[in-house]
């Protein structure tokens, strides 16, 4: 986000794209874990600082254009009535994220129908990029969202999609538990996402990896290129 400080109306929609990620990500997972009876009805489905927030996801996204929220153990989720269940758990707070970025492009190309969604992709826009107002702050929001929910979904801790990839595993052999005690427990993940974050400096990993992953929304929202 750091590099959208040119355009502060960019870079603080992009805060607040990411502060929407990290309570839709909250609701949605709280909400399906209780839906699906993994969890007490009594525990309250509102966001947390402390238990939503983490360090390392918020320092990516000021420097690597997207983050992610606090990690959730895949002992916290039990898998005693199904693998599917616990997966779902899992996928719910990236599967909401980017439920309501479509809407947000929904909206966009409904307001906007000359747009660039053609040709741009989302590290343009992660980086700040010069449109008016209104159409600026829906872009931004959108996009922002939408890379929240995409990052989440690759399957490396701390992100979401190891919990979905782990939970399909019908038993974890010794291979997936070496796997997990060096990207989970020893952290070895979250090096991995940092470095893809701060290198190289004028052009991080993680936004071509973000670019490669959403190219495909903004081509069918933006339609056919102009010949």
């Amino acid at each position: 986000m750091l590099f959208a400080l040119g355009e502060p109306v960019a870079f603080v929609a992009l805060v607040v794209a990411f502060l929407l990620g990290l309570l839709l990500r909250a609701v949605a997972i709280r909400l399906t874990a209780r839906t699906l009876h993994l969890s007490e009805r009594r525990d309250p489905i509102a966001p947390r600082l402390r238990e939503d927030v983490d360090p390392f996801g918020a320092v990516a996204a000021a420097v690597g254009g997207m983050g992610w929220g606090k990690p959730i153990s895949v002992d916290e989720v039990p898998r005693t009535f199904g693998r599917g269940r616990a997966a779902a758990v899992f996928a719910a707070g990236p599967v909401a994220c980017i439920l309501v970025s479509q809407l947000l492009f929904l909206a966009y190309v409904l307001l906007f129908p000359d747009n660039l969604l053609s040709v741009l992709n989302m590290s343009n826009v992660l980086r700040g990029f010069t449109l008016p107002l209104g159409e600026q702050v829906l872009l931004c929001l959108a996009v922002g969202l939408l890379a929240f929910g995409l990052l989440a979904l690759i399957p490396t801790p701390p992100l979401d999609g190891f919990g979905i990839l782990w939970s399909a595993l019908r038993r974890p052999g010794n291979g997936a538990q070496q796997m997990r005690l060096w990207l989970e427990e020893k952290n070895i993940g979250v090096l991995i996402l940092l470095l893809f974050c701060f290198f190289p400096l004028s052009f991080p990993l993680l936004l071509r990896i973000l670019d490669v992953l959403g190219v495909l929304f903004l081509r069918l929202w933006g339609g056919p290129q102009p010949l």
